[in-house]
Order: structure tokens, then sequence, then C-alpha cells
């Protein structure tokens, strides 16, 4: 039993000492005698196979158990999943970009395609917002190309599960593994949509099987008339569980957003009464409790961070 897993262990009933909080099923500490045997196994199989690049701090359990719930702990499918996302990890060269990406265009971007975390909702999830309705493909890929998007996307990625989350499970003092996500389709238009439809894909592609279970909340507001045949198309790329954890909304958002985010940490042109003055706003703030991180612990995963984490003061 992991560090981690030891940390969040309940007496069976998915209870953990974080007053009202219970744990997820899947989740360590609420496995099921079956789902443990297989986490186990799958443990063994890939620290001791010499073509795997087993890294502890990496392939902690928490690591593991989005692979298998990913998969329905099915460990051969697991297997494959995990085996597919190293390969990629070498081919894409994603240790290089953590160590060396800059992505100094980023204000630039911002006027034309606004990508940014931005503090945390009611369960402590870190918020991340994209605004397409802002978007100008031109402008955009003057600015930059669709390879350092995505070479950017994946370096949120893994700030957001080696900084972001361990700062989020430290403040409310268990493990917090999923992101609350707002699209905004305001002002979208279909034709310009089409033209980064590859770029999108893409994404969802990276999220989906390289980054698994990491969607908590996910709601895609302003969503125009004509958003059913784009769906459509994006759906077919997506899994079943990812495509239920979607709320598509026209109209009426604010109220949905707020029941899930209090006000001061929701920006102002989504219902919300935060503006971040004085940092260039609220898609340029980063504004989070990951500032606030020991640097000593930012390499610490989600789950790992929050075996130390206090007390409360919550994909």
């Amino acid at each position: 039993m992991s560090q981690a897993q030891a940390a969040t262990t309940s007496s069976g009933n998915g209870s953990s000492s974080s007053g009202s909080y219970v744990i997820p099923p899947g989740r360590l500490g609420n496995l099921t005698p079956e789902q443990q045997t297989t986490l186990d196994q799958f443990r063994t199989d890939l620290s001791s196979d010499a073509n795997f690049p087993w890294t502890p701090a990496r392939h902690d359990d928490a690591t593991l158990l989005r692979f298998l719930r990913a998969r329905k702990f099915d460990l051969v499918r697991s297997k494959e999943m995990i085996y597919a996302a190293e390969k990629w990890r070498k081919e894409f060269g994603v240790d290089d970009i953590v160590a060396n990406f800059k992505f100094e265009e980023k204000e630039e971007v911002n006027k034309y395609y606004p990508q940014f975390y931005h503090k945390t909702d009611k369960e402590g999830r870190p918020i991340y917002i994209e605004v397409l309705g802002k978007l100008d493909v031109g402008k955009l890929y003057a600015a930059t190309s669709e390879d350092r998007l995505l070479k950017r996307l994946v370096l949120e990625y893994e700030r957001f599960l080696t900084e972001r989350l361990p700062a989020c499970s430290r403040v409310v003092g268990h493990p917090v593994e999923t992101s609350c996500t707002i699209l905004d389709l305001n002002n979208v238009g279909l034709m310009q949509f089409y033209k980064v439809k590859n770029t999108v894909m893409e994404a969802a592609k990276i999220g989906q099987d390289y980054y698994p279970e990491c969607m908590g909340k996910f709601y895609i507001i302003n969503a125009p008339y004509l958003f059913s045949g784009v769906w459509g198309v994006v759906k077919m790329w997506l899994d079943e569980v990812t495509v239920k954890k979607i709320q598509i909304m026209s109209n009426g958002h604010k109220e949905v957003l707020l029941k899930q985010i209090d006000a001061g940490n929701l920006p102002s042109e989504f219902g919300g009464s935060c503006r971040c003055a004085g940092v260039g706003g609220c898609s340029l703030s980063d504004a989070g409790p990951w500032h606030d991180v020991p640097a000593a612990s930012a390499g610490a995963t989600s789950a790992t961070a929050s075996t130390s984490a206090p007390a409360p003061a919550t994909t």
C-alpha cells in the first residue's frame, strides 16, 4: 500500500478524516477488494517490466488508478493505454517541453483565444476556461502555431498534475484529482471553428488518451443554435464517460455556474464578481492556490501531496 493510499484509507465506507468529504469509488481509500487486487497487479507488472519507463514519483497509485478507471479496471486494456501514453510522451518530447518550453506569446494569443486557469470551484477543483468567441484564426496563427499551441496544452497538463492539483489538495485537506472546465461559445462562428478543428480534435485526444480521468465538471455555455452539428463531430472523438460529464447550455448558465463556483472565484463575464484588476484581468492572472505551494513540494502528485495537507481551514 502506498503512502498516499495509507493516508486516505477509510473504514470501508469511503469516508475520510477531511470533514464531510466522501472518497469517490475507484479512488485511493475506496476500492473494492477486486479493484485493489487489480491495482496491485498493475503496479507490479509495470514496475518489473524493463521495457516500461517506471518512475515512482510519476507512476504513483493515484496515477495508475486514473488509467484503470479509464478502462473500467480491465488490466489488459489499462496496460495498453499506459504503454501508449508513455510511447507518446517520448515521441512528443514531454520531458523536454516541461524543462524548456516557454510560451512567450501568451499575452498576444490571449487576445484571440483565451485559455486559462482561474481559482477553484466549491469542491476545490482548479477552474479551466476557454473562450472560443474571441477566436480570430488569422491573427492567432500569426502569433503562434498549431504545434506551439499543443505544446502549451501539454505543459499545462503537466503543471495541472504536479502543481495545481497538489496545491488545491492542500487547501481542502483531501485529494483533488479533476478540474472544472468552462468552454464559452458566445459569438462563435462555425467557419472559424472548423478552421481550428484539427487542433481541437488533437487536444481532445491528448487529454482523453494520455491524461485520463482529469475532467470533473465541464460546462459548455452560450452554445449557438447550430452547435449541435459541431457537437456531433466532436462527440465522436470522446468516450462515453467523458460525454456524460459535459453539460451544454445555450442560456441560463449564470445560475448553474454559481451553484458550482463562488461568485468571487468566477470571472465577471460569466456571472461572477472577479475581475483580477491590476494584473491584466482574469485570463492573464493565473490566480489560484498553486502560487502558495512551497517550492520543495511542487513536484508532488495530487494524491501524494495531499497526504501532508492540513485539515480543512472541495475532473
